[in-house]
């Protein structure tokens, strides 16, 4: 039974023309699998509630999905077309605004006007941070060039969702193995590259209450943490931090269960960065929710760190003070 409130955090939709984005990733596959996708992608009012509802999902922050304007080429259209979704977006979560929440979607392109729209938008429409789909035409986000966007985000006290991409390029490694370039592994590689780029970039020292949110359980950097210390020491390439890389975990870099339904996974993504940093999602529509409601309840957590992990830390991170009205006012009690 689905008894403890939950908060979902990696949930996407799709904005009016963002499939042009979205469709070369999945040109591949069934079409009836990339048509109920793009049904689900679109939907705000029906089917994404009742799962919500089924599994006690209280609130839901969505997101674009992958790869968004991450891929465009044209900077100006990428500024435009990322404020013309965020206004789609604040529309729809303004028809179930104790159900929903947003990510923004920023065009790093030009990170002052990221950072501006991030701005905004927060201001505006209350968006809860923003989610960005990796890379930006091959550039990484450890640079000072990207640092007008980090400060404005430290500033605004909003989490930044670091989500999985497609390789800028390729390694020869796996090279005429396309299964294994997508979300089965080379995604998950993607973003924790890019996620340790930002940390060995000193990204978290020149801004050090700007908080970071990996999915797929960290995407394994939670499991390495003490043998990218080791390793650091023997080998720092001429770089310095503040602190141990393995302290970065659990401050600045905090996780979601999204599309991971594994309890020795999650029991050892808990021990090695503490419950308070992981955070339950789903990753709709591109996993079952009721797989990953089932999941977290059948994990074998005692009752407050499921709590943590199903909605308090999630209402600490965003500020969601109103929850508990929220539980008595949407949430089945199943």
């Amino acid at each position: 039974m689905n008894t403890t409130p939950k908060i979902a955090l990696e949930e996407h939709f799709s904005g009016p023309g963002f499939e042009q984005y979205w469709a070369p990733f999945v040109s591949a596959l069934p079409r009836a699998f990339t048509v109920e996708i793009g049904a689900r992608l679109s939907d705000f009012d029906d089917r994404r509630i009742d799962e919500m509802d089924a599994g006690n999902i209280g609130y839901s922050i969505l997101s674009e999905t992958t790869p968004g304007v991450q891929a465009e080429a044209d900077s100006a259209l990428a500024i435009r077309r990322a404020r013309e979704n965020n206004e789609f977006l604040a529309g729809r979560v303004a028809r179930h605004p104790k159900r929903f929440g947003a990510f923004a979607h920023v065009a790093l392109q030009d990170p002052a006007s990221a950072a501006d729209e991030l701005e905004r938008t927060v201001r505006e429409y209350g968006f809860k941070g923003a989610l960005i789909n990796g890379h930006t035409l091959g550039r990484y986000y450890e640079h000072r060039d990207f640092d007008v966007f980090w400060e404005r985000a430290e500033a605004l006290g909003v989490p930044i969702y670091l989500h999985p991409a497609a390789f800028s390029a390729p390694p020869a490694l796996l090279a005429g193995m396309p299964v294994l370039l997508g979300p089965t592994w080379g995604w998950g590689v993607e973003t924790a590259g890019h996620a340790l780029r930002l940390l060995f970039g000193g990204v978290f020292d020149r801004f050090p209450r700007l908080v970071l949110l990996l999915g797929h359980m960290g995407e394994f950097l939670p499991y390495q943490r003490t043998r990218i210390d080791s390793r650091f020491a023997a080998y720092p390439s001429g770089i310095e931090l503040a602190r141990k890389p393995s302290e970065y975990f659990g401050s600045n870099i905090l996780i979601t269960t999204a599309g991971v339904c594994s309890a020795p996974a999650l029991l050892g993504a808990i021990g090695e960065i503490g419950a308070e940093a992981v955070l339950f999602s789903v990753d709709y529509p591109f996993e079952s929710t009721e797989e990953a409601c089932t999941f977290i309840e059948n994990a074998p957590l005692d009752a407050a760190t499921r709590a943590l992990v199903c909605h308090g830390n999630a209402r600490r991170l965003f500020k969601l003070e109103t929850f508990e009205a929220l539980e008595e006012a949407v949430l089945p009690q199943v």
